[in-house]
């Protein structure tokens, strides 16, 4: 696991002062307060050379780094990265990745340049070429089941303690084959969330062996290109998938199943281990 030289990071939220406004026959205006997520710029940097500044909830910043590191080619392994230092500064955060040599120089020869807003996934691919390349699983995955789903989807609220507070972020989760969460974290963007709980996986020295991905957004190509990147043979996401993502996913051999509920679910690719055939596109 890379070591860590981090400051204390600012605080992933903060109180507000707002103006309640009830409509209709009982009218009334409230003055209160509300507690907001917070939305920073993230500087990342490999040795000297800025590579991306992401907009991040600035918590978790060193699993985002290496989860990001991992999902966007910089590094094959998580023994690649050396150390990760964060740094708040007036503008905003930096995050100060040092590389083993060579995957630094293999860096060196592909940089790009990227600015990415919350809502961003492939923000810095100028064209077609340079869309990722996750590769499709090599071995026999092993399907979860709809029950596993299930208790998935009924623990993840009791683990959003920012979405609690805020009612704004969204959260990626790592489940076990019996649906127990193992982990969660919550970003503003879903795919910072995504990238986040990914480095926490890598960091923790844990794979993708067994389990699945569980996310509270819509699934969208990179979202499926980022799980696959990282190993894991199944993405549930609760809301809808893309027509890309869907074709990722078969070509990936990746199981997509989405508009994830406590009572049924949608399996847009690949299949459940307590259904008998594969969903073919």
């Amino acid at each position: 696991m890379p070591r860590n030289s981090s400051p204390a990071q600012p605080p992933a939220s903060h109180a507000v002062a707002v103006r309640t406004v009830r409509f209709g026959a009982m009218a009334t205006t409230v003055d209160a307060s509300a507690e907001v997520a917070v939305e920073s710029p993230v500087n990342i940097v490999y040795g000297n050379m800025p590579y991306a500044v992401m907009m991040t909830t600035p918590s978790d910043l060193e699993d985002f780094v290496a989860g990001f590191s991992l999902t966007e080619g910089i590094i094959r392994r998580i023994d690649e990265i050396r150390s990760i230092a964060v740094a708040p500064r007036d503008e905003g955060i930096v995050a100060t990745v040092e590389l083993a040599p060579g995957r630094f120089r293999e860096h060196l020869a592909r940089r790009r340049n990227l600015s990415g807003r919350t809502a961003c996934g492939l923000c810095g691919v100028e064209t077609l070429t340079d869309l990722p390349t996750a590769e499709a699983a090599g071995g026999t995955t092993v399907p979860v089941t709809a029950e596993a789903i299930a208790r998935g989807l009924a623990e993840l609220e009791h683990h959003q303690q920012l979405n609690r507070l805020t009612r704004s972020v969204h959260a990626a989760a790592w489940c076990d084959r019996e649906g127990a969460i193992l982990a969660v974290r919550e970003d503003v963007g879903r795919h910072n969330a995504l990238d986040k709980l990914i480095g926490a996986r890598l960091r923790a020295g844990q794979d993708a062996s067994e389990g699945f991905v569980l996310v509270t957004s819509r699934a969208s190509f990179e979202m499926v290109e980022k799980a696959a990147i990282f190993g894991a043979g199944t993405l549930v996401a609760i809301s809808a998938p893309t027509s890309l993502a869907i074709e990722r996913a078969n070509a990936l051999g990746l199981t997509l199943v989405c508009i994830a509920r406590a009572d049924s679910a949608t399996v847009f690719a690949g299949r459940l281990a307590d259904t008998v055939e594969s969903v073919a596109r």
